[in-house]
């Protein structure tokens, strides 16, 4: 049997890093988790504003590393070599025994790499595939050589790294899970906010600050041409904590008084709204949970499109689109990302057209195939943990 304790019989210690809100989310609900199941355990590390309602007291703030494509990631490399500097140095002073890296994949295979070489009796264990089914699969050789086990979102991703050689598990989404789990009363969260009962439109700008800077116009322009044709429609402009000041300074003078919603009543917005415009990410798949269909808007610098083109093994951005290998949800990316194009798109998806009876009918079959419904994710990956990481008692 094994015991949740450590060689010298002392309880646990474990560093969890997130450098990104997909995983910030990701992360405080597998620190709920080992908290209950191992009552003492030991969490330190970096992580964002869930992570720290949680209880993690973060090493660093994680705001400059929410960063997409080479670009960007090379401006935020000075900093993420210093970074995790002070994480190896906390490995090695609170002699940790395993290291759980969330998502972030660029910042954890230095961060993993860096720590091997000091600590290199400290488990790494990768929360998190990076989408080698996406883009680059000899990254799955990568995480064989630093990692000693990996924990998937999705059910087809252990098979990538298990013919290398790599401990994995399929664990779940536990973010997809809370939206799935969360009730909401549509009424009253329009009542509470003066939506009243007309076409409402969730406005979801992205999570990273140079999503926003590219976004916001656009999308303002989308809702400008919507509004000749649609008088009464109201917009819920839906922030991320990383990016709640942005959205809120560039919504300002947002046309027909949008109001402003923090990610505390995210789902809530997504369940009472009509229809969503969003940015790429885990919000797309959130929305259809909550049976609001959408359009994605997306676009980022054209070097960093270059390169995504140059690596991109797939048609779409969307999980629903990916997962049904079909534009389930319309895509407007780079060049296509007008707002004539995304209006004309969502019109119809606001006015209860055939469009959107078709997105919803297939988000159910689309869902089932994410692992929506499932046991407890962030409770799975919380046990895999311990028990890869447990020394016999």
């Amino acid at each position: 049997m094994n015991s949740l304790a450590n060689r010298s019989g002392a309880p646990l210690k474990l560093m969890l890093c997130a450098v990104e809100p997909s995983g910030d989310a990701l992360g405080a609900a597998l620190m709920r988790e080992l908290y209950a199941k191992a009552p003492g355990v030991e969490i330190f590390g970096c992580g964002g504003a869930l992570m720290k309602a949680a209880g993690l007291e973060s090493l660093f703030s994680i705001d400059q590393f929410s960063v997409i494509g080479p670009v960007d990631a090379i401006k935020a490399l000075p900093a993420a070599l210093g970074s995790v500097h002070i994480l190896e140095k906390t490995v090695e002073e609170k002699a940790a025994d395993a290291v759980i890296l969330i998502d972030g994949w660029s910042f954890a295979r230095i961060a993993a790499k860096k720590i091997k070489q000091r600590a290199p009796e400290v488990k790494l264990i990768k929360y998190v595939a990076p989408q080698v089914w996406a883009s680059r699969p000899h990254r799955a050789k990568t995480v064989a050589a630093l990692f000693d086990g990996v924990l998937t979102l999705f059910d087809f991703e252990p098979a990538w790294f298990e013919k290398e050689g790599v401990r994995s598990k399929f664990v779940g989404h536990s973010v997809l899970q809370a939206a799935a789990e969360e009730s909401s009363d549509d009424t009253a969260f329009r009542q509470r906010h003066g939506f009243g009962g007309g076409p409402l439109l969730a406005v979801l700008p992205g999570s990273r600050r140079n999503e926003v800077r590219r976004l916001m116009a656009p999308f303002r322009q989308t809702v400008e041409i919507l509004r000749r044709t649609i008088p009464d429609l109201q917009t819920a402009l839906v922030a991320a904590p990383t990016v709640e000041a942005e959205v809120r300074m560039a919504a300002a003078d947002w046309p027909g008084d949008a109001v402003l919603i923090g990610a505390d009543e995210r789902y809530q917005a997504y369940s009472a709204a009509t229809a969503g415009l969003v940015a790429s990410g885990t919000a797309t798949t959130e929305l259809a949970i909550c049976e609001t269909p959408m359009v994605v808007g997306y676009c980022i610098d054209w070097a960093s499109a270059l390169w995504v083109r140059s690596v991109a093994t797939i048609r779409y951005l969307s999980m629903i689109n990916i997962a049904a290998d079909r534009e389930i949800i319309p895509e407007f990316l780079q060049g296509d990302c007008k707002p004539e194009a995304m209006a004309a798109a969502l019109e119809p998806l606001l006015m209860g057209s055939r469009e959107r009876y078709a997105q919803l009918a297939a988000f159910h079959d689309q869902l089932q195939k994410l692992g929506v419904g499932g046991p407890s994710a962030a409770a799975l990956a919380a046990e895999t943990i311990l028990e890869w990481t447990a020394k016999p008692g």
